[in-house]
């Protein structure tokens, strides 16, 4: 068994903390009675935190799941992963197999319930900060975009890249790599094909011999293909089809020569008939599939995922949270007629009474605004009784921790004029040795006071999280909203009579 601590960077950028420090900070927070335990280190340097594929985070959770770790210690949250989903996913990992969590910067403590739904509801608020950072980044690259540069990324299916010059620029483009363009332009020709779905498509390529270059075929594989423009011929029908669903078209008119292929930037999740929030660059190789038969494939596409779209709960941030007590069944969002100002009623209706006639549904309507508001009250006071079940950090322990902070920021300085002082090759070996024992000391007296400073804030640190938490909420967008609900309830059940019953998961 074994205290596991993980650090991840994922990009050398000059003042960001590196992964031998993150592992420092993680050391100082174990515990005394825990520093007989084996300790294993495993680091992801070049990695993002937006997935789980990296190679020593997946080592880890191998060890995880072999039963050989009892602790994972990180420097920080966002370490781990910016991804609220998978997050969550990570801690019922490490919930399963009895393996503690412990942030050293925010003191975190997943050994407790409360720590692990405080952590989860932090999580919901990092992944929406994340999607904020990865829109500032977009906004910084956009005149390189706009001007048709290479923006990097995977390379698509059928091209490679070689090096180019575009306004006196280096950058790279797209050159066609020929046996991968002549199955692009198969699997062009056959969906364009009445009655062909995406299924079908996948087991004709399979059936012919026509076999990826990578990896194998999948129907999500194919989806992306077809929807991506670096393959069309841009003329001016596909410049009519962009500029009729409202796309920003960066690129003149005249560059849609029908040889060019297309790049867009922005969200990559738009409807069909409103893609005000991506941008449409000419880029400088040549397409590969004519325009009449890429739109063809659009418009199928299209048509396709509007039928699946008809399915969906996606009407109300607590869609899938209400569920009908008569029968059990959940209860989903269905929309009246247009006011004068353009909105509509929506009502919550039992999937018994709708589908499947098996219930009579409540005697009462339902507003699904009205829902919304109790909810967003129920959620408000919880976070409230949440707040007042931890203490406040007191004056006088605020104080001792900041002089204590004080005196952990003058070491550190000490500790720079040591090293500088090391470094210098004057001094002899009586004098080096002094000065290594002087800097030994400090770095004892420092993880001392950090020891200190953790016992301080250790009841009081979940309080200040919640208090936070509290505030966001206040102005949490839908998103958030639907996020932190899936956190908090498990189920809303409503009666007959239209009464409530809220299931929480905490």
């Amino acid at each position: 068994m074994a205290i596991a601590l993980y650090a991840r960077k994922s990009i050398e950028r000059e003042g960001s903390i590196s992964c031998e420090t993150q592992l420092e900070y993680c050391k100082s927070v174990i515990k005394p009675d825990e520093r007989k335990e084996k300790v294993i280190t495993f680091v992801d340097n070049g990695y993002s935190g937006g997935n789980i594929d990296r190679d020593g985070f997946q080592k880890m959770m191998r060890q995880v799941e072999k039963g050989e770790i009892t602790k994972i210690i990180v420097y920080r949250l966002d370490r781990i992963s910016r991804s609220l989903y998978d997050f969550v996913g990570i801690l019922e990992t490490l919930k399963k197999y009895n393996v503690q969590f412990v942030s050293s910067q925010e003191s975190f403590d997943t050994s407790s319930p409360y720590g692990e739904m405080v952590v989860k509801i932090l999580m919901v608020f990092a992944e929406f900060e994340r999607q904020s950072i990865i829109e500032r980044v977009t906004q910084a690259y956009a005149h390189r975009s706009e001007i048709g540069l290479y923006m990097g990324g995977r390379r698509p299916y059928g091209f490679n890249l070689k090096d180019t010059v575009i306004h006196n620029i280096k950058t790279k483009m797209y050159e066609p790599v020929l046996e991968e363009v002549e199955q692009i332009k198969y699997i062009f020709e056959n969906y364009a094909v009445p009655n062909v779905t995406l299924r079908r498509l996948m087991d004709n390529l399979i059936q012919n011999g026509i076999l990826p270059t990578e990896g194998s075929w999948s129907t999500a594989k194919l989806s992306n293909i077809i929807k991506n423009p670096i393959y069309a011929k841009a003329d001016n029908d596909i410049y009519e089809y962009y500029a009729n669903n409202n796309a920003n078209i960066i690129s003149d008119i005249n560059a849609f020569d029908g040889i060019h292929g297309l790049q867009i930037y922005g969200k990559t999740k738009h409807t069909a008939d409103d893609m005000s929030d991506i941008k449409v660059v000419v880029m400088a190789h040549e397409g590969v599939v004519g325009s009449d038969v890429w739109l063809k494939c659009q418009k199928k596409i299209e048509r396709n995922k509007q039928i699946g779209n008809s399915m969906s709960n996606a009407t109300s941030w607590i869609g899938g949270k209400i569920v009908c007590k008569k029968c059990g069944r959940t209860m989903t969002v269905t929309r009246g007629g247009k006011h004068k100002d353009g909105t509509q009623t929506r009502y919550f209706n039992c999937t018994g009474k709708s589908h499947n006639r098996v219930c009579k549904g409540t005697k009462v309507t339902l507003y699904a605004d009205s829902l919304e508001d109790m909810v967003y009250n129920l959620i408000s006071e919880k976070l409230e009784t949440l707040k007042g079940s931890r203490k406040r950090v007191s004056t006088d322990n605020s104080n001792k921790i900041n002089l204590l902070k004080n005196r952990i920021s003058e070491i550190k300085l000490s500790q720079d004029k040591l090293v500088n002082m090391l470094l210098n090759d004057e001094f002899d070996k009586d004098m080096v040795a002094l000065l290594n024992d002087k800097a030994k000391k400090l770095s004892e007296e420092r993880q001392e006071l950090t020891q200190q400073i953790e016992a301080l804030e250790n009841e009081e640190n979940e309080i200040i999280s919640v208090i936070n938490l509290s505030k966001k909420w206040k102005t949490a967008n839908t998103e958030e909203r639907k996020a932190v609900c899936n956190v908090l309830i498990h189920k809303i059940f409503i009666d007959e009579d239209g009464s409530c019953e809220v299931v929480w998961n905490i």
